[in-house]
C-alpha cells in the first residue's frame, strides 16, 4: 500500500459515520440515544416478539436489520463489524460454582451477559455500552459486577467505566429513574477512568466524560397529553378504589401510585420510577389528575416520560399490557444519548489523530 492510498484509507476511517450493533434491543430506546447522538446502528438483536413488533413499527428503523431470535442462537458470523456494541441484559446471578474458566466456560454460559461477552470478543468493537438496573452493584453481593468486569477487562482487554445517573438530573426527564451504565474501550485493560482532566490524557479511557448533571426543566405536565382521554384509563365513582383515591389525591402537579391498601403521593412531583410490571398486583400504573378525573398514564405517556421522540409508537392493536411492560423495561433515550455523545467524541478524536499519523 503506498502512503497515499494508506491516506485514503485513514481519512475515510476519519469520516465514516460511527456505527453500533444492538443486543436486548428492546423497543430501541438505546438504539434511538445512539442515532440521535449521530451513530448509525447497523444491527440488534431482541428475543420477545411484542418487542420486536414495536420496533419494526418505528419507520427510522426500516433500514436496521433486526435479528429475532434468541441470543444463544444468534451468530456473530451474521453481523457486520461495528465501533460499538451495545447491550441492556437481563441480570442474572453467577455461581461461583459454575464460573471457574472465564466466559468461555460452558457451566457459566447460561448468564446473558456471556452473549454480550462473546460478540465483544468475536467483533472486537472499539467501545462497548451496558445498561442495566442500579442494583447490579449489589447484586449477588457485589459478585455479578466483579464478574462482569473481570471479564470485560481481564479476558477481553476494554478498559471498565461504570456510574450511576438519574434521569432526572441527567436527562431532563422527570422521573426518579436510576441505571447504571458501563463503557469500555479496545485495548485499554488496567487504565483507569479519571475525573478531573487536565489535558495531558492520552487514552480513550481517560478522555471519556461522564455526562454532568444538568437542571431539570421539565415537570410533569410537559409528558402528560392534557386533553380528554379514553375512558378506560379514568377511574369513575362506582370503582371499588374510587373513594380513597377521590380523598387522597388532592395535587395535580405530582404522580400518585396505588400501593395494594394505600396511596402514595410523589413527594418530588415526579414521575415515579415505570416498572415493567406496571398494572400487575401492587406495581401499578402512576396515577395523576386531570380536569376531567382521576387516572392512569396511558402507554403513549410512559413513553414521553422514558423521553422517546413524539413519531415513536406503539403499534395499533398491541394490548395496553405489552404496551406498558415495553415501556417499563426501557431506557430514558436522553441520558443514552448524552453517553452515546461523548463515546462519539472520543472516538472520532481517535480516528482524526490516526489520520495525522
Amino acid at each position: 500500500m503506498t502512503k497515499y492510498q494508506e491516506l485514503i484509507e485513514k481519512s475515510e476511517m476519519c469520516m465514516k459515520k460511527l456505527t453500533i450493533g444492538s443486543m436486548f434491543s428492546g423497543i430501541g430506546g438505546i438504539d434511538i440515544g445512539f442515532e440521535e447522538a449521530g451513530f448509525k446502528v447497523k444491527w440488534a438483536n431482541e428475543f420477545n416478539d411484542k418487542s420486536c413488533e414495536t420496533f419494526r413499527n418505528y419507520k427510522p428503523f426500516k433500514n436496521i436489520k433486526l435479528y429475532e431470535k434468541d441470543v444463544h442462537d444468534f451468530k456473530t458470523s451474521e453481523v457486520e463489524k461495528v465501533d460499538v456494541i451495545t447491550s441492556g441484559f437481563p441480570c442474572q446471578a453467577f455461581s461461583i460454582a459454575g464460573y471457574r474458566q472465564g466466559f468461555k466456560d460452558k457451566k457459566g454460559r447460561g448468564n446473558l451477559f456471556f452473549e454480550t461477552a462473546r460478540f465483544i470478543d468475536d467483533l472486537r468493537p472499539e467501545a462497548y455500552m451496558l445498561e442495566n438496573v442500579k442494583n447490579l452493584q449489589s447484586h449477588d453481593k457485589g459478585n455479578t459486577l466483579k464478574v462482569i468486569k473481570k471479564t470485560l477487562v481481564e479476558e477481553l482487554g476494554y478498559s471498565f467505566i461504570y456510574f450511576v445517573l438519574n434521569s432526572k438530573d441527567y436527562g431532563n426527564i422527570p422521573q426518579t429513574r436510576e441505571r447504571i451504565y458501563i463503557v469500555g474501550f479496545k485495548g485499554e485493560a488496567g487504565i483507569e477512568y479519571k475525573d478531573n482532566k487536565d489535558g495531558s490524557e492520552t487514552s480513550k479511557t481517560e478522555r471519556f466524560c461522564k455526562p454532568k448533571a444538568i437542571k431539570l426543566k421539565k415537570n410533569i405536565h410537559n409528558c402528560i397529553d392534557e386533553s380528554k382521554q379514553d375512558d378506560v384509563f379514568y377511574y369513575h365513582k362506582d370503582h371499588m378504589y374510587y373513594p380513597i383515591l377521590n380523598k387522597e389525591m388532592t395535587n395535580k402537579d405530582t404522580m400518585y401510585q396505588w400501593r395494594r391498601v394505600y396511596i402514595r403521593e410523589n413527594k418530588s412531583n415526579l414521575c415515579p420510577t415505570l416498572t415493567a410490571n406496571m398494572g400487575t398486583g401492587g406495581h401499578n400504573v402512576p396515577l395523576f389528575i386531570d380536569d376531567y378525573g382521576i387516572r392512569k398514564l396511558t402507554p403513549r405517556e410512559c413513553l414521553n416520560f422514558q423521553g422517546y421522540p413524539d413519531d415513536f409508537t406503539f403499534p395499533k392493536e398491541m394490548a395496553k399490557s405489552h404496551c406498558y411492560t415495553q415501556a417499563g423495561n426501557s431506557v430514558v433515550v436522553p441520558v443514552i444519548k448524552r453517553i452515546a455523545k461523548e463515546i462519539r467524541k472520543v472516538l472520532e478524536d481517535w480516528y482524526y489523530e490516526i489520520l495525522l499519523c
